[in-house]
Formats: structure tokens, sequence, C-alpha cells
């Protein structure tokens, strides 16, 4: 974990897709509470989805989580009595006044928010928030009996007051970055 101007920056690997929802599940979601703010970026197949599966099994909301692509938002009401899981997919929204009209700003203080594909769309919701970049290696062969195996570098970048005393690195289980 380092800080970098005031920021927390983490980076983890991931090599399946397991692996992708233990971070979620076992890094972030125990810091997680109403109001948080999560920005997921990535190429398409990164894991961003399977990350939000992660944390919607950690805060125990009704599912499944799938990916939001065609509804654009999806709410996912908590069974347990906690925060709600709000999944919003913003591949298709061309504007920040697209991404308003979904009046996220009335669910944000209530519920956990996700907005995958929100970079350069979502950050103004809120001054603290987390970006989590998904990065997927590129190359060689694909592996038809595993196609979304390969490794995945995750960098999770804490902007905001709320974040300055959270420590994910505490979290993982390895020196190293590698979760699994």
């Amino acid at each position: 974990m380092t800080d970098v101007n005031g920021l927390t920056e983490l980076h983890l690997s991931a090599d399946s897709a397991e692996q992708m929802r233990a971070i979620a599940t076992e890094v972030i979601a125990p810091h997680l509470r109403a109001g948080d703010l999560l920005i997921l970026s990535g190429d398409l197949g990164a894991g961003k989805t399977t990350f939000t599966q992660g944390l919607g099994d950690a805060l125990g909301v009704r599912g499944p989580v799938a990916s939001p692509t065609f509804i654009i938002a999806r709410t996912h009401p908590s069974e347990v009595g906690g925060p709600a899981l709000i999944h919003v997919d913003a591949y298709r929204l061309t504007s920040l006044a697209e991404l308003d009209d979904l009046d996220l700003d009335t669910t944000l203080d209530d519920s956990v928010t996700v907005v995958e594909w929100g970079e350069g769309k979502a950050e103004a919701l809120a001054v603290d928030r987390l970006h989590v970049r998904i990065d997927r290696e590129r190359g060689g062969e694909l592996d038809m009996a595993n196609p979304e195996g390969g490794r995945r570098e995750v960098s999770i970048l804490a902007h905001g007051p709320r974040w300055v005393n959270v420590d994910f690195a505490a979290d993982t289980s390895s020196s190293d970055g590698d979760l699994g």
C-alpha cells in the first residue's frame, strides 16, 4: 500500500474469478458502509462484474448480481439489514447528464454504489470514493478450458477524507500483493 499525494493506493493480483471475488469480499467489503461510492474501470472482460459479485456476497444483498448493461442500473436490497447495493453500468452512457438522470444522488447516502465504466463520469457524485482499476493481461493463447482465467492487476485508489485511516493492506493475505 502506498500513500501518493494524500491518496491511498493498493495494488493486488488475481489469477481467477474466485480471487477477484475475494479481493472484493475480503479486502474492500469489510470497510464499506452506506454512502460509499466505488468506480470500476477496466477493459471488457477484465472482471468488474465479478468484483461486484464479491461485494454483493459480502454485503448480503439479494442477487444474483449480474451485469446491468442493458438496464443501466440495478438495486440489490440487503437481506441482512445492511445497505443496498446499487450496481450501475455506465458503458452506454455518453455524458454526465445521462448519469445524472439516474438520480443516483438520491440513493447514494443509503447504499453502496458501484459504477462500472464510471471513470470520467461518476467522480462528481462524491468526493469520497474508491477507484478500482482492473487490468487483464493480453496476448498469448486463450485457455478454452478456463476462458475467464488470466492474471488481473487490481489497483485501488482511495479519494477523500473518508478513506484516510483505512488500511486495506491489513486485509490482504500476503505482502507481495497476491490474494489467493
